[in-house]
């Protein structure tokens, strides 16, 4: 089944919203000169991944019909992600706005995130995606935190599943979207349960667990059940990728990290880019890590993300030495 990826098309579900990063570079908020905006959100910084290195990658989500949700709109459009399924919402709901620091330690990010235009999608909207030509479905675990996004996640799932796609699973937890972490777990555990591949880090996989301590056999234990991956994130230390009768661990590649935000969403877009290319899946994984690595030592999420001929000058530097 792995074998649907060199469809080489990608729909990600999930949030997108714009960044504004304190300027100059190492500037705390309170004492930037300015901000540059750029894409954010996890969704958004995945489908970016993946265009960028390659492989199609339509978004599912909603913005504001204002200004911001209409810059989303545009940049998307550069980037060459796909916005057919992003639908402009009026009224209360706002696209997410979060102000950032290209700083490598206490990095300060402040979100405003009330009334979610991306909880907004709904069953309608991903009952007109098309999944016959879609490779893998790639949904974002905030967009199950709040109705009617929960739903469209669900039918999303499910209408890929009959089409043939994979579906893929970022845990992404964030806390400020839920309404209890118990509720988050729940949720989440039951979705990566039908997942094919799941990745997520160290507290995220704790969560679904139960307890910290229980997250790496949470791991072992999808790949064991059924999932063709389950990939246990552990930041500094690396990563370790479960299938069904085997194991192996990954390390980081180490660079002058300038930010520790968008590594998560690199990670995704790069393994999920190697694997539609055929590169077997340690290839792949090491080609996530690149790709997070290239993110977290450059400004902005989306405008640091690397293009194949980057991303394989990368990688070749390491083998060199």
């Amino acid at each position: 089944m792995m074998q649907r990826l060199a469809y080489n098309r990608f729909v990600i579900l999930g949030r997108v919203g714009m960044d504004l990063c304190a300027d100059p570079p190492g500037a705390k908020i309170e004492t930037a000169e300015r901000f540059t905006a750029a894409i954010g959100g996890s969704a958004g910084n995945i489908a970016v991944a993946l265009a960028r290195q390659g492989a199609g990658a339509a978004l599912a989500t909603c913005v504001s019909d204002d200004p911001v949700g209409r810059f989303c709109l545009a940049a998307l459009t550069r980037y060459g992600v796909d916005t057919r399924h992003v639908r402009q919402v009026a009224g209360e709901r706002r696209t997410s706005l979060a102000l950032t620091e290209t700083v490598a330690r206490e990095c300060q990010t402040v979100l405003y995130r009330n009334g979610a235009a991306d909880f907004a999608l709904s069953e309608a909207d991903v009952s007109a995606i098309d999944f016959a030509d879609a490779g893998a479905l790639v949904v974002t675990g905030t967009a199950l935190a709040a109705a009617p996004s929960r739903s469209a996640a669900a039918l999303a799932m499910s209408r890929a599943r009959a089409a043939g796609a994979l579906v893929v699973l970022d845990i992404d937890y964030r806390a400020y979207s839920w309404a209890t972490p118990e509720e988050a777990a729940q949720v989440c555990r039951e979705a990566a349960q039908a997942c094919d591949i799941v990745v997520g880090n160290d507290l995220e996989f704790g969560l679904l667990a139960g307890s910290h301590a229980a997250g790496e056999g949470f791991a072992r234990g999808l790949a064991a059940q059924g999932a063709r991956l389950a990939i246990y994130k552990r930041g500094a230390e690396g990563s370790t990728t479960f299938t069904a009768d085997a194991s192996f661990a990954t390390p980081i590649f180490p660079v002058a990290a300038l930010k520790p935000t968008g590594a998560g969403d690199g990670f995704m877009g790069g393994l999920l880019a190697g694997l539609a290319q055929g590169h077997g899946i340690e290839a792949a994984v090491r080609r996530g890590a690149a790709t997070a690595a290239l993110i977290v030592s450059g400004t902005g999420c989306a405008p640091a993300s690397p293009d194949s001929a980057t991303l394989a000058r990368f990688i070749a530097s390491f083998q060199q030495t």
